[in-house]
């Protein structure tokens, strides 16, 4: 099933948090938090949220559901600020657009210890194998709210995607993520006992419905300029082939005690 898009009538604020820099926009769906197609890492985060939040809800995590948010010149904005204003014209066309969560904390530090010991290893099992790197005691991107643990975030997943000349038949077999810097990293030691659980979940299609949410247009900047509808087809399969290789047993994120 396609996400739906919603026409942004209205930017309502645009803080100053983290690279993205996301901003609240109202829609004839309400509001909701939106990613910028213009921002830093331009769309390839973006295609790290889509195919990431559907492995999560997968798995059984609480994501902020999505939805896709066109902005173009009819977009209102009082926002005048001369770096915002050359993001949002960055901006036009699809972006990404998120479940606004009213009420929502995000995790503080001294909630850490307090979560559930088998949850924080599922969350650790997720992020290594789409490779995130941004769940550290710093930046735990997991927000509380109506008495659950949200995953939030997870643009810096899949890092293969910026340089996939050097993603060769062996790329998915590597490592390539360092558990000692996760903010549950401690807990490696246990993911062997969740593992084929998880593994489970996440059939072919499972990860097939995953990479069909996103968008010719997010892919478009990811390859070179002109690409037909068929060589989109094959970069989208080939996150959902990275992904599958990574599963198959053993998996290489899976440290062996």
């Amino acid at each position: 099933m396609k996400l739906p898009t919603y026409q942004a009538i209205r930017i309502v604020s645009a803080p100053r948090y983290g690279s993205s820099r996301p901003i609240v926009v109202e829609t004839e769906a309400g509001y909701f938090l939106t990613k910028l197609r213009g921002a830093a890492q331009g769309t390839a985060a973006l295609v790290s949220e889509i195919v990431v939040s559907a492995l999560a809800e997968a798995l059984g995590f609480w994501v902020p559901s999505q939805v896709f948010i066109s902005i173009d010149a009819s977009t209102q904005n009082d926002i005048y600020e001369d770096e915002f204003l050359d993001l949002l014209g960055a901006s036009h066309g699809l972006n990404l657009g998120f479940q606004y969560l009213e009420r929502a904390r995000d995790l503080r530090p001294q909630d850490i210890e307090a979560v559930d010991r088998d949850w924080a290893c599922r969350v650790l099992w997720l992020d290594a194998l789409v490779m995130n790197r941004d769940r550290t005691p710093s930046n735990p991107n997991l927000m509380v709210c109506q008495n659950q643990l949200w995953v939030i975030d997870h643009g810096a997943a899949l890092p293969f995607q910026y340089n996939w000349s050097q993603v060769t038949e062996e790329a998915p077999r590597r490592l390539n993520y360092a558990m000692d810097r996760h903010l549950f990293g401690e807990k490696a030691t246990a993911l062997q006992q969740w593992d084929l659980a998880l593994t489970a979940k996440l059939s072919r299609d499972v990860i097939q419905e995953a990479i069909a949410h996103i968008p010719d247009c997010f892919l478009m900047p990811l390859c070179r300029p002109g690409a037909m509808a068929e060589q989109l087809e094959r970069r989208r399969q080939a996150y959902g082939a990275f992904l599958w290789k990574r599963l198959k047993f053993p998996r290489p994120f899976v440290p062996e005690f």
